[in-house]
Order: C-alpha cells, then sequence, then structure tokens
C-alpha cells in the first residue's frame, strides 16, 4: 500500500510515527509491486519522515538486511521474503508435498528433499526415500548453503536478480570441487535455471557423487519452497528426471493454493 504524505509532512491524517517500530512499518509500507525501487526523496514523501532521521534509520534496516540499497535507489530486502516464506506456513506447505515427494521416490528409487530459503542457506523440512536417502547427511532442520544445492537455486533464481546480488558477492564458499566459486558463477547459473523454467542441477556441489533435479513451489511471486530428488550421479539423469519433479511442484502448488483458499472460506 501506498502512503501519501501531507503537507504538514505526515502520511495521509494519521500522526507521525514516533517509535522505531512504527518508522519502519512506515517504510516498509511505503513499497508496492508498482514502485518497488524508491529514491530518498520518495521514501520522504512517502512516510513523511524528515530526510536526516529517514537516512539513518535506512541505513540500519540495510545492515538488518530488511531492505537493499543500490545506484539511488533502495527496495525491499532478503529479510522481508523469508518471512513471507515462514508465513506461509512451513507445517502446511510438509503436510501437502510429503505424500507426493514420497510417491515419486517409490516411482524413481530415489531421494527427495523439501526445504526452504533462510538466508544464504536452505533449511531442509521433509526428506523421503529408502537406503538411498539413508546415505545423505539432511533431515529435517539440517543446513546447507543455498548456492550448492537444486533446491536452494531453485528458490534464489525466482528472486529479484538486484536481492539475489546484495546478498552474494566475492568468493562463495566450496563444499566440493564443483561447487560455484563466484557470485558471477551464480548469477549465470541463475540465468539459466530461469531458461529451464525453474529446474535446477546440482551437479555433485554439495557431496561429490550425488546430483539433484529441484524444481520451485510457487505463485506469481518468489517461491515459498523447493523439492527435489537426488542419487548417485550415474542414476540421476536430468532430462528424464525433470518433467517428473516440474509436474511434482506444479501439483504441489496447486493443492497448496487449494489448502489456503478452502481455509480463507472457512
Amino acid at each position: 500500500m501506498t502512503v501519501t504524505a501531507t503537507a504538514g509532512g505526515t502520511p495521509g491524517n494519521a500522526p507521525a510515527p514516533i517509535s522505531m517500530i512504527e518508522r519502519m512499518t512506515v517504510i516498509l509500507d511505503a513499497f508496492d509491486s508498482q514502485t518497488p525501487n524508491l529514491s530518498l526523496l520518495d521514501l520522504a514523501e512517502r512516510t513523511g519522515l524528515p530526510r536526516s532521521t529517514l537516512h539513518r534509520i535506512l541505513d540500519q534496516m540495510i545492515r538488518l538486511r530488511w531492505l537493499t540499497h543500490s545506484t539511488g535507489s533502495y527496495r525491499l530486502g532478503l529479510r522481508t521474503l523469508e518471512l513471507g516464506g515462514r508465513a506461509a506456513g512451513h507445517s502446511e506447505i510438509r503436510d501437502v508435498v510429503t505424500p507426493l515427494l514420497h510417491e515419486l521416490c517409490r516411482r524413481t528409487g530415489l531421494a527427495g528433499h523439501l526445504a526452504v530459503l533462510d538466508g544464504r542457506e536452505v533449511v531442509f523440512l521433509d526428506k523421503a526415500g529408502g537406503r538411498c536417502a539413508a546415505q545423505l547427511p539432511t533431515g529435517l532442520g539440517v543446513r546447507l548453503p543455498a548456492h550448492t544445492t537444486a533446491v536452494g537455486k531453485a528458490i534464489l533464481a525466482t528472486l529479484d536478480p538486484g536481492l539475489v546480488d546484495s546478498a552474494y558477492r566475492g568468493p562463495l564458499p566450496l563444499s566440493t570441487p564443483r561447487t560455484l566459486r563466484t557470485a558471477a558463477d551464480l548469477r549465470h547459473e541463475l540465468a539459466r535455471i530461469r531458461q529451464r523454467d525453474g529446474l535446477a542441477l546440482d551437479n555433485e556441489e554439495t557431496l561429490s557423487g550425488i546430483r539433484c533435479v529441484a524444481a520451485p513451489l510457487r505463485g506469481g511471486g518468489p517461491a515459498t519452497a523447493a523439492l527435489s530428488v537426488c542419487g548417485n550421479h550415474q542414476a540421476v539423469d536430468f532430462r528424464e528426471l525433470a518433467p517428473l519433479v516440474r509436474d511434482l511442484a506444479g501439483e504441489a502448488q496447486r493443492a497448496l493454493f487449494s489448502r489456503l483458499q478452502q481455509r480463507r472460506v472457512g
């Protein structure tokens, strides 16, 4: 929602925000889908806050990842997206996706994962599969660098590229010799994933000998989660598995959307 300032300098007829929480809320509310980038002047006009005060708060919000700043404008940061994913309800996502993931693992004989993004890491919400899954050091609550995993790259590819650029700069931590090494490598890989309609590949980038194929769960905006199938690199054929994973992600997203709609109606 856009907040407009009156001649007196306060938004609409509302009193000027006093507490830091109120001021942060007014700043975040100034952004909307039509104006994702705002200058300092734009924010001052929309919030009614003095520029000196506003600039000080913006610096703190950038440091805490509520906002990001580049080329003279501000935009929402990664922390706002992370909270949006959490608001979708991790347990609800798991309830919807788990049965579908188990069925795919039964059909393929591979391990399956469901994960969400948290900063520069992915957090695993579920794991499926038999003996193959037991060999992988993953499970509920386990964290891995997002840039090394198929699920992480699938989610990152749905974010605004500017947000990803602000979070990843310089050399990246290596897990295996095949891990993406630089922010530029990651940028190019995410572009390729977007060209493949969101399908991502972990080609022994997290664990040597293990490949994964992932797809995001998304509606019109950033993905709330991603799912993948993983196994020995000789058993994972991207061209064969990609349609299955893509279809599963689509089915899971439709089921999740249907449940949310039912809850709203109820």
